[in-house]
């Protein structure tokens, strides 16, 4: 395995500026922001893009992995995570759209794995949402596998603020509903960008998803989660982790790493783990962002070769 990091938490810095440090401080691979360049950036991190998909020529893409390739690195996945079954048709199509692109750049870097969210019409039931999935969806993935590239779904609820609250905005959140998907699209360029950290909190064994869904996780995210247990008490199980999942870096939280890495490995995962650091007590600053990454590090690198 090699240890990667997601470049969206440097939105100060270039692609270049971010190989330079990665590679000096131990990181093998970059999964690569993409949303689209100069987009706004609605919440926090999303709207970075450190390659521009839209635009993005042959001899561009030759030029960043030849960057990377002199500092050691490879590009693990290209990353954009929107809502792909948005309500507002107009805005739905603009991501798709977009999507295609990323999938398209994907293949110009010669990176076989785009990291998105199914999305979610937070109106729907799961059921409805799952019909409204099984029309969007397979020519999305039919489109990726044309081009030789793997769509890797993260399962995140994207529940963290009113506005997403009660339904979230991504589907994919637990195995059932996985299953579902794998059936409605059983494509082998479709699968998992496995984060252990939405799983922690919804008490779903996160051993055990790696070896019942081990075929399906293309990219693995590194992210921790610490349960405020004055949250949750104050809250209670019904606020979907709203007051109380708290994401952190790895090794601060409640993921034991060591076994989780042994898991994948055991389940013949031999791709990057991608450090997502979403730890607002390691933001703010650049110094404080690197700070993280390097506690991160610390964390997963003893378990990883």
């Amino acid at each position: 395995m090699k240890l990667g990091l997601l470049t969206a938490a440097f939105p100060m810095l270039t692609l270049e500026e971010i190989a330079v440090w990665a590679s000096a401080n131990g990181y093998q691979a970059l999964e690569i922001a993409a949303w689209p360049a100069g987009s706004a950036t609605e919440r926090r991190y999303a709207g970075v893009s450190h390659l521009d998909a839209a635009t993005l020529t042959q001899d561009q893409a030759d030029a960043i992995v030849a960057l990377l390739a002199e500092h050691n690195l490879t590009i693990s996945a290209l990353a954009y995570y929107p809502n792909n079954l948005h309500p507002d048709l107009a805005h739905r199509a603009e991501v798709n759209g977009h999507l295609r692109q990323v999938i398209q750049a994907a293949a110009l870097l010669h990176v076989d794995v785009v990291g998105t969210f199914v999305g979610r019409d937070p109106r729907k039931n799961v059921a409805d949402n799952l019909a409204l999935f099984g029309e969007v969806w397979p020519e999305l993935v039919r489109f990726a596998g044309k081009h030789g590239v793997k769509i890797a779904i993260e399962n995140c609820p994207m529940i963290f603020s009113d506005d997403e609250w009660p339904g979230g905005l991504n589907l994919a959140y637990a195995p059932t509903i996985w299953r579902e998907m794998f059936s409605i699209i059983p494509d082998t360029n479709f699968g998992l960008n496995l984060d252990p950290s939405h799983l922690l909190w919804q008490h779903i064994d996160y051993l055990r998803v790696v070896e019942d869904f081990s075929a399906r996780i293309f990219h693995v995210h590194a992210k921790d989660m610490e349960i405020n247990r004055e949250g949750l008490y104050q809250h209670g199980v019904l606020s979907l982790g709203m007051g109380w999942q708290v994401p952190r870096l790895p090794g601060l939280g409640e993921i034991q790493w060591d076994r989780f890495i042994s898991a994948l490995y055991a389940a013949g995962y031999n791709n990057v783990i991608s450090v997502e650091h979403e730890d607002r007590a390691f933001e703010g600053t650049e110094e404080q962002i690197k700070r993280g990454f390097l506690i991160a590090r610390n964390a997963l690198i003893p378990s990883i070769v």
